[in-house]
């Protein structure tokens, strides 16, 4: 038990009045307020972070258009389902028409926002995704186009934002160089994908970016680096989930992560970047029926439903246990209206651009 659990809860409620007001807290200061955390303290911060939400974006929750267009990857990260090693994957990739059929449905029911998500797929050269992004923004001009397709060279990220495309989300995972390399191969590193995010964000982009809760090996140490990088960063969206273990990696017998510290983040997230967009992710609504409900009401105030082909859905498995029918179906859009409406939120019609700038 750390000995910060000591600390009056007086003394962690300064600390979170001072990120509140402030918007900064020293490594030291992230690691007390982190580790002091206590079921009285989470309400109070998640008080202040509704408030925070509420003044900058209201009641309002924007839906993203989720396309997971492609399974292969060439990268062998140790946690994902969808590693390159693993044989046991049934490997897939939309065409280009199956693409845009389903931004076509998306934006009938009511999405301006498309994710294009997808492993490390070399077959999608930039050129290929440069021209599917170009028929998306010709034919839906007032949708954003986003992005999450891995590592790529700053001439590539120029090519694809001049092709149309508007955010990239590229998670950094975690900030500190060993961890991360007890996390992937070392073919990859920290740096270099610290390094594609100041890419992205000098080319123009709208950025997302986040990290893995729970994840094999993490420290409270790990933790406070994240979320001083983010705070240099500055990104547009912060993506973060709980880890989930998939049952063909290493990691399998790992505990996942907890929904209690990913709630607790999001809302520490949410003062300290107060015009952030973030997500009620997938993973929260994985370990538990009430995840995406339970992450607005800590500060989020996206969810990004899911529009790939009903048929592939069960193929992009990057954890165990992904839900991928029922709510998480496009299709079901007023269901999950009617799940934000339940916690007094309401999901809009609209493109959702970042008040962050």
């Amino acid at each position: 038990m750390s000995n910060y659990e000591t600390s009056p809860i007086s003394v962690q409620k300064e600390l979170i009045n001072k990120l509140r007001d402030t918007q900064t807290l020293s490594k030291n200061e992230w690691i007390r307020l982190i580790d002091g955390r206590t079921p009285e303290l989470a309400d109070y911060l998640f008080e202040n972070a509704r408030e925070v939400r509420i003044k900058h974006y209201g009641h309002d929750v924007y839906v993203r258009g989720l396309i997971e267009f492609t399974n292969y990857c060439r990268n062998d990260c140790y946690y994902c389902g969808i590693r390159r090693s693993n044989p046991n994957v049934h490997r897939y990739r939309l065409t280009k028409d199956e693409i845009l059929d389903c931004c076509k449905t998306g934006y009938e029911l009511g999405f301006r926002t498309f994710v294009l998500q997808g492993g490390e797929d070399g077959w999608f050269t930039v050129p290929r995704l440069a021209d599917i992004v170009s028929d998306i923004h010709k034919n839906w001009p007032d949708c954003a186009i986003t992005l999450s397709v891995g590592e790529m060279e700053h001439d590539a990220y120029q090519t694809l934002f001049d092709a149309g495309a508007d955010r990239y989300l590229l998670r950094h995972e975690t900030y500190d160089d060993a961890h991360y390399r007890m996390l992937h191969p070392a073919s990859l590193s920290a740096l270099h994908r610290q390094n594609c995010l100041w890419d992205l964000k000098s080319i123009g982009y709208q950025i997302g970016t986040g990290f893995m809760v729970g994840a094999p090996f993490q420290t409270t140490e790990n933790l406070a680096d994240d979320m001083l990088f983010l705070k240099e960063l500055n990104p547009h969206m912060v993506g973060i989930g709980p880890f989930i273990p998939h049952h063909d990696t290493q990691f399998a017998e790992e505990p996942a992560g907890t929904l209690e510290l990913t709630l607790y983040l999001l809302g520490l997230i949410r003062l300290m970047l107060p015009k952030v967009l973030l997500p009620a992710t997938t993973a929260l609504g994985t370990i538990s029926p009430t995840g995406r409900e339970q992450g607005i009401l800590a500060g989020a105030n996206v969810v990004m439903p899911n529009l790939s082909p009903t048929e592939v859905r069960k193929d992009y498995l990057l954890y165990d246990n992904k839900i991928c029918t029922g709510d998480e179906s496009a299709q079901c859009k007023n269901c999950l209206a009617q799940r934000m409406e339940s916690v007094g939120y309401h999901v809009v019609v609209d493109r959702g651009d970042s008040l962050n700038k």
